[in-house]
This record gives C-alpha cells, structure tokens and sequence, in this order.
C-alpha cells in the first residue's frame, strides 16, 4: 500500500447547517476534523450585536425596555404558525373584551429585579418582571404580523431582570403588554408597546416550540449530526441556552469529526457549480458534512488536505479489520482484507438518468466486496452488499471521464464479473488521480493473485450427449474427463498454448476450439457460462504477466 504523509490545516470555512451557511473555523491535523464556530470580532456567530445590546439596556433606556433588534426579514411559514390568506396569522387565545389589565402590587423599592408568574388555561402564561433601577427588561424579540409571525423572544440577556425573572424563554410569544395586545402587532409596535412599559411590565406569554428553530443561534454542537463525534458541550443543544452571549463562547460550540473511514468526495450529492464545495460522508452513511470555500483553488486544497489524512489511516484501518476476522474465525475471514476504500458507484435510473453513490469497497485475497456502511463488525463484514470471486472479475476500462462537470472531477473505471445470471458490470469513480492508479493497479494485481491461489476450478457438462468434467488448472491446462465405473477416464488433455479459439452462447454452451483432429468441442453447462470464461481468460492474463509480456 502506498505511504500518505498526514496532511495539516487551518481556516475559514462555511458549514451548511439547517440549510443556512455557518461560518467556522476549521483546523486539519492527523486523525480528526475540527470546526469551532468563527468568532466576528472577539464574539461568536450572531453574539455581537447581542452583547452592544445587553450593554444599552443595562445602562438604560427610555422607558427602561427595547428591542435590539431591527425587524426581522419575513420567514418561511412555520407548520403550526402559518396562516391562509384570508385567516389571522396566529390563532391565539385572545383577551375577553373590557377586561383590565392585570395588576400586581409594586415590588419593594429595594428588589434589583423580581417576577411572578401564573398559568391561565390554554397554555397562556401571566409573568410580571419588575427591572431594576438601573437596567431594561434584558429581552430581545423577533417577527410581527408584516413577517407573518407572532411576536418572539429571541435571546435573554444575563444578569438583567428577564433572566433573573427565571419564567420567560427562548421561542415565548408575547401576546400582550401590561394589557395591550400585540396579538396582530407589527414588529414596530411591539417594541414601541415594551419601551412604555414602565419599570413593573406585564406579560402574557404563550411557547411557540414550532418558532424554536428560526430564533435559536445554529450551534455546531447541536445542530451538525454526526455520529461517533461526542460533543463539547452538550448544553448548546438546549433552547434556553442558546443565543444568550454567556453561552456562545467558541471554545464550546465546536465539532470533532474522526476521519477514519469518512468519505471525502467532490460534486457527488449536492451540485457545485462554482467548485467551492467538499463533501465528508460519516463511515456510516448516515450523516454528510458540506463545507464551501471562499473560492476553487481553497476548496481544492482542503479537499487534498482532508483526502490526504483519511488515506493515511488506511493501514490502521486494515489492521483492525484483519485482527477483528482473524479472531472471530468467520467463515472466510481466514482472507486477509487487502485494500477498503471509499469509491463513487454509478446508478441508472428510469428514464436514462444517472447518479452517483457512495459505495465501501473492500478487496480480500479471493473476493471483491461492496458494502453501502463501513462494517465494524463480524456481522456486517459477513453481510455485504454484493460479493464477486476476484477469479471471475476483470478491470474492463480504467481513465478519466470525458462528461464530467469540471474537468478532472470524474476519474472513472470499471469492473465486469460474470455470474450464473450473466454479466454483473459497475462502473466507479475515484476522486484523485492516485486513487484511480491504484485502484486499477489492486485489482489487476489481485485477480491475478486469486488465480495463483486458487489454481483450478471445476464444473460438470455433457459432450456428445455424455457427462463429462471439465477441469482448467492454472498451470496443467484444460482436462475434459468422464467417470467410468468409480474412476475418470481422460478424454482430452491440453495445455493452455493449444487454446485457438473460446467462446459461449451466454445460456448454457461453451466453446473450446484447441485445433485438434476432434474439431470445436461444444460443452452444455449446467449453468451459464460467463464464470467459467471469465475464469479462464484470468487464468491466462495471470500466466502472459507472470512470463513478462504483460505488464
């Protein structure tokens, strides 16, 4: 196996996450991938503004509350939320005509900052935050009925009296202020509504758990799925905790990604028509990381970077796997794995379309093995996807794609085994040039090997209307025989120089013409022929290599 010198890197970089691009920084070293969310001047994504405004309602403001907030641009309707054109945007319980507002008693003029709250039916919550003297009400707020949303808590400021109350958060709908409702308020009027308040504001809130995800921070943490990558900081993942300054710090929203056995590929699920994009599938299929580039060159050199490191732990890989089968004694494990790599595999579907698919290929001392998930276990490696002898396997083309997107990206070669249901073909795409060389030099190394193994292969037929056997043995040629009273009994014997002429029919027949006086020999099979002529054309590209004229 080739030696990969383990590649290491660092930058900027643009994580999809929830169908939104995120900003992180990314850092290459021998065995993982680290993206850490990218600080915007000394703060975190999405804290800056944040903390200037945490900063302002602390040192006041009129009527001690604001929004910090501009209006929010109008969003996707939200499945619980979304209102027909003819309906209101929310429906939401609304106050009883003429009723007063709720009143509480005045909080002793020595409480920096104190709240209660009640539960009306239907979810709706009572809260009354009382601020301090020197501070606002501490909240952010998103949407307003010209974003066809209701009016949201979007972050809560520590140390200021919405934190401190203990009974608002993230995602609550504020459906009225100190009596006014803002049920159908724009966003301007909502904020107008909490800049009167007054020190002693109180609200009417309702959660809206389907708003979560349009006002919660992204979190590298908790929203990038990927298994086996434990999480930094499990709290990310919580709604309370996220967008709040204190909890953005980017030494906790960050992702480790072990590399092992990932899939690092180029233009495979998601179009790049810029060629900005790197794709990073998890060993299990399950999870795809997209990372963009600020432009070609970049992506190129991440791509490199990453591809690189993952090669380099190949051989850990192939140990592990060697020593799992060896010690399980699986039926076949005596085998050992000589090669298992990620590849791209061509896919038809109806109507002449094409894709590609991630495809785990694994080459042992006799079989070809593709699995859809690495397989970590004995179990797994026994159940692959599909599993051809080396024996009946060729390389049948192996060179750049002429329709590829960019040129280069489509490194193509292909494989042809033939089975008892005809000929099985696959066409794959490596993602580096090294790759497609090596790959083309494995299997053509392999096959040959299998036949230096294995030797001879076996199959019954009928000649002339008779049962007979036919043997091909790597080194001794071709024998048909025929048993005769417990014995067999040779009735043609030649080596592999004699062989003019193969063919088969693709049903039953096979075709062997050896020049002698009994002319072409027709032999029914059992079964359809293609394995035995791939075996035997096998046979003797082995036996050309092996004498120097092939190489």
């Amino acid at each position: 196996m080739a030696v990969w010198t383990r590649a290491g890197k660092a930058g900027p970089v643009e994580v999809l996450l929830r169908e939104r691009w995120v900003r992180a920084l990314a850092e290459l070293n021998g065995e993982a991938l680290t993206l850490t969310s990218e600080p915007l001047n000394g703060l975190p994504n999405g804290a800056e503004r944040g903390r200037a405004a945490a900063a302002a309602a602390a040192a006041g403001s009129p009527g001690g509350a604001r929004s910090p907030e501009p209006p929010s641009p109008p969003l996707p309707a939200l499945p619980a939320l979304a209102a027909s054109p003819r309906s209101p945007p929310l429906s939401l319980p609304r106050s009883s005509p003429g009723r007063a507002p709720c009143r509480s008693p005045p909080a002793s003029a020595s409480a920096s900052a104190s709240c209660s709250s009640s539960s009306p039916p239907s979810g709706v919550r009572r809260v009354r935050v009382v601020k301090a003297e020197a501070g606002g009400l501490g909240i952010s707020i998103k949407g307003g009925r010209e974003n066809r949303m209701p009016v949201l808590i979007s972050r809560i400021f520590p140390g200021l009296a919405a934190e401190r109350c203990g009974a608002l958060r993230l995602g609550d709908a504020i459906l009225a202020v100190n009596g006014i409702d803002l049920r159908d308020a724009t966003h301007d009027q909502a904020v107008q509504a909490l800049k009167r308040a007054g020190r002693e504001v109180l609200l009417e809130v309702k959660y809206m758990r389907e708003a979560t995800p349009y006002i919660k921070k992204l979190s590298l943490v908790s929203d990038l799925p990927w298994d086996g990558a434990a999480p930094q900081s499990p709290s990310l993942s919580s709604s309370e905790d996220s967008g709040s300054p204190k909890h953005c710090s980017p030494a906790k929203d960050r992702k480790v990604i072990p590399l092992k056995m990932c899939y690092a590929a180029r233009n495979l699920s998601m179009p790049d028509l810029e060629n900005r994009l790197i794709e990073l599938h998890s060993p299990d299929s399950r999870n795809t990381l997209i990372l963009r580039c600020k432009d070609s060159a970049t992506a190129h050199s991440w791509f490199m970077a990453i591809h690189t490191n993952i090669m380099a732990l190949l051989p850990q890989v192939l140990a592990e796997l060697n020593a799992m089968l060896a010690a399980g004694n699986t039926p076949g494990s005596g085998r050992e794995v000589k090669h298992v790599a990620w590849l791209a595999e061509q896919a038809r579907l109806d109507g002449g379309r094409q894709l590609w698919r991630p495809v785990l290929m694994a080459m042992t001392e006799k079989d070809l093995l593709l699995y859809d998930c690495m397989p970590w276990n004995r179990d797994a490696w026994a159940a692959p996807c599909h599993s051809y002898p080396l024996l009946a396997t060729r390389l049948v083309h192996s060179g750049a794609g002429q329709r590829s997107p960019c040129a280069g990206s489509d490194l193509t070669f292909a494989t042809r085994t033939g089975t008892r249901q005809g000929i099985e073909m696959h066409v794959f795409r490596a993602e580096t040039h090294r790759d497609l060389s090596s790959w083309t030099r494995i299997l053509v190394q392999g096959c040959h090997s299998a036949a230096e193994l294995i030797k001879e292969v076996s199959l019954g037929g009928i000649l002339n209307s008779q049962e007979v056997r036919l043997q091909i043995h790597y080194e001794n040629g071709f024998t048909i025989s025929r048993e005769e009273g417990g014995s067999a009994s040779i009735l043609f014997h030649y080596p592999f120089e004699r062989l003019k002429m193969s063919a088969d029919d693709g049903i039953r027949n096979l075709y062997l013409d050896f020049g002698g006086p009994e002319g072409e020999l027709t032999l029914e099979l059992l079964s359809c022929p293609k394995p035995v002529v791939f075996v035997l054309h096998t046979f003797l590209s082995a036996k050309v290599t092996r004498m120097g004229l092939l190489v």
